[in-house]
């Protein structure tokens, strides 16, 4: 009996992937293919710290290069890493204010950035961190023009678009973390709310990083079976309160850690190296991230804006967009969301 090896085979059609999903335009192919891997951490605070452990942790790369403008400090983290040599696979660790440490890097990861002084404007914040990311991103891409830039420092949205115009590199390359981690804190609540485990959970928060984040209702599954269409009118309008709830608590549940603990740091951790695992391994995993949105969901081609979407993750970076049926009212606010960040970007000069 021959052996059957593929779905096209048995008569499944060869475009499907074409109907589920939509390629990114001018993508540029992936770097050359090699056994050494190299992830770069631009930025030694909690956040990159915790972002560098988790990598290392999880074995995702052969070289790990830590940059920050603090010599001392980035000398004892880099000590304090390399010391925990006996319990973690073999990675190579340094660590330097010069960014030559980190050439021939596949991703390098910024989470370097400005923080908001009290009273200080959106637009003012933007504008120290654009001058901050002048000294950043020209030399990552000098010296890994093939790289992935990974971008986790907030606002994240705008600070991608400004890592694509200052890196000069193909929009497919340029991603930011957008809403990988309100996705996870999204399903969280919801396996909480319905006992089931998070792993089992589908759903999506996208568009703007922050409050203005869109959850999309009319996608959430659980173990394949979509929610909202399990429920009668009344019982939906319940749960439409319940599930509104929870998309607050996502919003507010970043400011809730910080309030307690002073900074979030863990899970964008895990967060940031399951995106690293997809990218550096092929893996073609779907995650909300913040990627060139012009010409989705109804976004003017003209408005080059980024903001998060289900995309499809691997080697050469952002491979393609997931066709999720949105609704009416969630594709306007996907679409409000981009004319906010695009009236801002106007004012940045780029």
């Amino acid at each position: 009996m021959k052996k059957v090896s593929s779905l096209t085979e048995l008569g499944f059609a060869d475009d499907v992937h074409r109907a589920l999903f939509r390629p990114i335009q001018q993508a540029a192919p992936p770097s050359p293919t090699k056994r050494h891997t190299k992830i770069s951490v631009i930025g030694a605070g909690n956040v990159g710290m915790a972002i560098a452990q988790t990598i290392l942790t999880q074995d995702l790369t052969d070289e790990l290069a830590l940059v920050d403008a603090k010599p001392d400090k980035l000398r004892g983290e880099m000590l304090d890493l390399q010391h925990a040599a006996a319990f973690l696979p073999r990675t190579r660790i340094l660590a330097s204010p010069d960014y030559a440490v980190t050439v021939d890097s596949d991703i390098c990861i910024i989470t370097a950035g400005a923080r908001q002084i009290p009273g200080e404007t959106r637009l003012n914040l933007l504008q120290r961190n654009l001058s901050l990311f002048k000294e950043i991103v020209p030399p990552l891409a000098r010296y890994s023009p093939g790289a992935l830039l990974l971008v986790v420092s907030n606002p994240v949205d705008v600070l991608t678009y400004i890592a694509w115009k200052l890196s000069g590199f193909p929009p497919n390359r340029v991603i930011g973390s957008g809403t990988n981690l309100d996705s996870s804190r999204f399903r969280f609540l919801l396996a909480d709310h319905l006992e089931v485990n998070a792993q089992d959970v589908q759903a999506y928060m996208v568009g703007e990083h922050g409050d203005s984040s869109v959850a999309l209702w009319s996608s959430i599954s659980v173990g394949g079976v979509p929610i909202l269409s399990q429920f009668t009118k009344d019982v939906a309008a319940i749960e439409q309160g319940v599930l509104e709830r929870i998309r607050k608590a996502v919003v507010d549940s970043a400011y809730e850690v910080i309030r307690l603990k002073g900074y979030t740091s863990w899970a964008i951790g895990y967060s940031v190296a399951s995106l690293a695992r997809s990218l550096l391994r092929d893996q073609h995993r779907i995650h909300p991230v913040s990627l060139l949105a012009n010409g989705f969901y109804g976004i003017p081609d003209d408005r080059e804006v980024f903001l998060s979407l289900p995309a499809q993750l691997g080697r050469s970076g952002i491979l393609s967009v997931a066709n999720i049926q949105l609704t009416e009212e969630e594709a306007g606010r996907l679409r409000r969301s981009a004319d906010a960040l695009w009236d801002l970007q106007q004012k940045l000069g780029l």
